[in-house]
């Protein structure tokens, strides 16, 4: 004879359920959406200083669909969202309407630069620790240097799990290649024959095939006259694709090519009173530097008429101590390009200032 439920039990299939069990999840999911958004913004944080776990994520997005939505409006792309939130944020283009704000910080004695996402709107890093995304050092192979960019700031090495890609110069320091570990679109070719591996778990994409693909370059011209002014800078960069949405993201499997973008650097206006050049950066750069500049899209040679944006700042550098400095990008550049970029400004260039 079947057990009669008692009071405060559901009967599914049969069996008798615990109605605590569905009072505690219905308690769970009446949350206040703020109170859940809080919960999650914090997950998403992780001290500020260290990358959220998958599983903590995970863990709230299956609370409940409250939770869940929650959950989704931090992961999405960085495009829709404006937040940096896995490390494959890094390689995602920046938001359209405004710009992604970083920092950078020079340790001379190990030629290691460090850069972090930017917390508050602090510039000397006191009181803004930041949130550390990654990390770069320079090293001399014979007539060459390299940049080694890692996620790891203890591990930089293209052996290294974290190894993300890496910048190479000429010999003369003028003209730079931007080399990420991962294929920029379906059917790229490597650059180089460094045996091919798998990304482990803390890389950029699990599972993805990674070597040296070609996808950008950095050219200073050479100022032989000696004239006054600020270095001038020309990039050709292979943009990452821009998934619109986050359930386009879920479905788009393949990477297209989107085409190169060429950026050249802003044009200062001399100012009589002050004797110098001068750009507007906005409060975010306070000291002069031949390093600072702005780097705007200009018209592609190739199609003379084509019509781009040459005022609205893709990425700006700049000084504002002895050894910070500010980094502030937004699409078509991804984090890891932005950086690239801006770490081909250091060091002299006697043939171009």
């Amino acid at each position: 004879m079947a057990a009669r439920p008692e009071c405060g039990e559901v009967v599914v299939e049969g069996e008798a359920v615990d109605g605590r069990e569905e009072e505690e999840d219905n308690r769970w999911a009446r949350l206040l959406p703020e109170l859940v958004a809080e919960v999650v913004r914090r997950v998403e944080v992780a001290g500020g200083e260290r990358w959220p776990a998958r599983k903590d994520v995970v863990s709230c997005a299956s609370v409940c669909r409250r939770w869940r939505d929650a959950a989704a409006a931090v992961v999405r792309p960085l495009p829709e969202s404006g937040k940096i939130t896995f490390p494959a944020s890094l390689k995602q283009p920046g938001p359209k309407d405004f710009p992604i704000q970083c920092f950078i910080k020079r340790n001379k004695k190990n030629s290691t630069f460090y850069l972090y996402l930017g917390l508050t709107n602090n510039l000397t890093g006191t009181a803004d620790k930041g949130k550390f995304l990654m990390a770069a050092r320079r090293f001399r192979r014979g007539p060459h240097t390299e940049y080694i960019i890692s996620l790891d700031a203890d591990d930089l090495s293209q052996g290294s799990n974290a190894y993300m890609g890496k910048l190479r110069s000429d010999f003369w320091g003028t003209n730079f290649r931007i080399y990420d570990s991962q294929p920029p679109y379906d059917g790229a070719k490597a650059s180089s024959t460094r045996s091919i591996r798998r990304f482990g778990s803390r890389r950029i994409s699990p599972q993805v095939s990674s070597g040296n693909f070609d996808v950008g370059q950095v050219s200073y011209k050479y100022n032989l006259l000696k004239s006054r002014g600020p270095r001038r800078m020309f990039c050709t960069i292979e943009c990452p694709s821009i998934q619109e949405t986050w359930e386009n993201s879920l479905k788009v499997k393949s990477l297209r090519r989107m085409g190169t973008t060429i950026l050249k650097n802003k044009a200062p206006r001399w100012h009589e009173h002050l004797q110098c050049w001068c750009l507007n950066f906005h409060g975010r750069v306070t000291v002069a530097s031949v390093k600072n500049f702005q780097l705007v899209a200009t018209v592609d040679p190739s199609h003379p008429d084509s019509i781009v944006d040459e005022e609205t700042v893709l990425l700006q550098f700049g000084k504002v101590d002895s050894d910070m400095f500010t980094m502030d990008y937004r699409q078509p550049l991804s984090a890891f390009q932005a950086f690239a970029i801006c770490l081909s400004s250091f060091g002299t260039k006697l043939a171009c200032e």
